[in-house]
């Protein structure tokens, strides 16, 4: 009878350690090895057409944070992960003597319409081909701007020309030595190897661990008829824009894994 009980009582404690193994699979992937290290799966990215598109208010969402007042020259957001690797960087840039100041960070669809109308007006004596092409120099459709991700920020200064000299190209130089080991890529670069689209912009940082998969997910969920509800968007397709311009980046942002 005894070892009946005992038995019994194995297959007990058995069934109750695969029921709690069970269990916490199912809060967290987590997979233990032979030596005990535990390692934690991250999890995938939550993309959305609504996201890449510019089509959200980011002051509401809580993947976005706002902008510290002594990093920024006036109230921005940016996605959390992408701040926290700015933060890494500025603290590494400061010890070299380097002050970084964000210009601008998260712009959703309707800023971006904005900035695109008031310059569609400003450019009115051309015909609206030329119109765009004007704009585009510098400045994004709506729904297609890297902006919208939060994972993008301009830096210190919008003209090339303040790179170029004394403490504006100490700045350039120290973010072409160090930028990427914190993740950030200039993809707005002079046009070789074929680049196409905007102007040289040396102001414009991406963060590329995010804004790689944003890109990937953009390519193969946006197509010309989703870019819409602005002046001159029937456009976009004669403009080739996302071809052109979306993915009008550079060779080493391209080939970021």
């Amino acid at each position: 009878m005894k070892s009946f009980f005992a038995a019994f009582s194995m297959v007990f404690i058995v069934l109750s350690c695969n029921m709690k193994e069970k269990k916490t699979s199912t809060a967290e992937v987590i997979r233990i090895k032979k030596d005990t290290t535990i390692t934690i799966e991250k999890p995938k990215l939550h993309i959305t057409k609504t996201l890449v598109l510019g089509k959200f208010d980011y002051k509401i969402d809580s993947t976005f944070i706002k902008v510290n007042a002594a990093h920024s020259t006036k109230t921005l957001y940016l996605n959390t992960e992408v701040y926290d690797a700015f933060l890494k960087m500025h603290k590494a840039a400061k010890i070299d003597g380097i002050d970084l100041i964000i210009l601008s960070g998260t712009r959703n669809f309707n800023e971006q319409k904005a900035i695109w109308e008031r310059k569609w007006s400003k450019y009115n004596s051309l015909n609206p081909l030329d119109r765009a092409y004007k704009i585009l120099e510098y400045s994004s459709m709506p729904s297609t701007s890297r902006h919208h991700w939060g994972t993008d920020l301009d830096l210190n200064s919008l003209s090339n020309s303040y790179f170029s000299s004394r403490k504006g190209k100490a700045i350039y130089d120290w973010l072409n030595a160090n930028a990427n080991n914190f993740g950030f890529y200039q993809v707005y670069t002079n046009k070789d190897n074929g680049r196409t689209g905007y102007n040289l912009e040396k102001w414009h940082w991406s963060y590329l661990p995010l804004a790689s998969p944003y890109l990937e997910f953009y390519n193969h969920n946006i197509t010309d008829k989703d870019i819409d509800g602005f002046e001159g968007s029937n456009l976009a397709k004669d403009l080739d824009i996302i071809e052109s311009y979306v993915n009008g980046i550079s060779r080493k942002a391209k080939d970021y894994k």
